[in-house]
């Protein structure tokens, strides 16, 4: 018999399990009394993907020709069409030789983490935060610290706040907009500010944008970085396409940085996965041009679902509307003193409305609620106004 039993690895164990479950069983408690549930949770396209797009997906699926390893970087079709994408998007003149594919927006995410970081040192991140950064993080080894964000300020950060807080140690500085989870857009002029920042610092600076195609105004770009002299040796771009596509169970991301960027990232990814779906890159590489009329119809869908959110929320003066953009809003309940993951458990298991509890993306957020009100039509969202103004503790 062993001494003793064989133990984990501690930077894994000491992580709190998944949250999205735990927040999914307290909705599978819902009787349905109040009708039926408005899910508010994770954030998925309440949609489904476009019939081309399903049709290339299984197309490319049914090929012997994507049935092998592909390229580490990613198919060079897709790496191409992306490049131009993003260049159309941001005013630019990227190269297939600046984009990187990944499986998904969190690959992305832990590739850019370990290209620039190593266990010890430092990445700074807004608070709240996207909860899935900071585990990462942590179970890297990779210390974490925070700029606080404020409601009285939309949830952005100072750029004094920001300065203030990139300490020596600090490798990278790791932004998300429009913002998980409270839906904040972060100004052009202000990235610029940040990024002027960290290039006098010698500090990275990745921007998680997997919502950028909801931006409220289409025609302008949500930043002028890929134009700055030196980008490439300090900008890392991730981005998602699940939910411009609504694909988010096929698991495709991208990268945008500098080929030297690029070159250390294949080395990870070779070791992580090789490469990312093969088939799902074909399909996107040919709906990406194909379905831009498609996407900006949804990007208007969504900008409605954010205006039947504020209606609704206008006759609960009780809960607050603390900021709301692109697929979130962060919602102040009317229960102070009480956590939010209480609050949230009694409101999907009493009400069907089911959300993530404010305090999962940070301390000082127990006053909040998490709402991913693009999982959700117009008129679910209206009902929300007679579920909220009934609900007590």
């Amino acid at each position: 018999m062993p001494l003793s039993s064989p133990a984990f690895n501690p930077l894994v164990a000491r992580i709190s399990p998944p949250p999205v479950p735990s927040v999914q069983a307290w909705a599978r408690a819902y009787d349905g009394a109040k009708g039926p549930l408005i899910d508010l949770s994770q954030a998925v396209p309440g949609y489904p993907a476009h019939p081309d797009m399903l049709g290339f997906l299984g197309e490319a699926a049914s090929s012997t020709a994507y049935t092998g390893y592909g390229p580490i970087e990613g198919e060079t079709v897709l790496r191409t069409a992306y490049a131009a994408h993003v260049s159309q998007v941001c005013g630019a003149d990227l190269s297939a030789d600046t984009i990187h594919i990944t499986s998904g927006c969190n690959q992305a995410f832990i590739c850019a983490a370990m290209a620039v970081a190593s266990a010890g040192d430092t990445v700074l991140m807004t608070e709240p935060f996207y909860f899935n950064h900071e585990t990462t993080l942590s179970m890297l080894g990779i210390r974490t610290s925070f700029v606080a964000c404020g409601a009285d300020n939309g949830f952005l950060p100072t750029l004094e706040d920001v300065a203030a807080a990139m300490t020596p140690q600090v490798k990278a500085l790791a932004l998300v907009s429009p913002n998980n989870p409270t839906g904040a857009v972060y100004p052009p002029a202000l990235i610029g500010e940040i990024f002027a920042l960290c290039q006098a610092r010698g500090v990275w600076l990745i921007l998680d944008e997997t919502y950028r195609d909801f931006l409220p105004d289409a025609h302008q770009a949500p930043h002028a970085l890929f134009g700055e002299s030196g980008w490439q040796d300090g900008f890392v771009s991730l981005y998602s396409f699940s939910k411009s596509f609504c694909i988010p169970g096929h698991r495709l991301g991208a990268i945008t940085a500098g080929p030297e960027f690029v070159a250390q990232v294949a080395k990870i990814m070779d070791n992580l996965q090789i490469c990312a779906p093969r088939s799902a890159q074909a399909a996107v590489a040919q709906a990406l041009p194909l379905l831009a009329d498609w996407r900006e119809d949804n990007r208007l869908e969504i900008l409605r679902r954010a205006e039947a959110l504020r209606s609704a929320m206008s006759g609960l003066p009780q809960w607050q509307l603390a900021a709301v953009g692109a697929y979130f809003a962060f919602v102040r309940h009317p229960f102070p003193g009480i956590d939010s993951a209480t609050v949230a458990e009694a409101l999907a298991r009493q009400v069907g409305v089911s959300c993530i509890p404010g305090g999962y993306f940070g301390s000082g957020q127990e006053d909040f609620l998490r709402f991913a009100f693009a999982n959700a039509d117009a008129a679910g969202i209206g009902r929300l106004a007679e579920r909220l103004s009934g609900f007590t503790l």
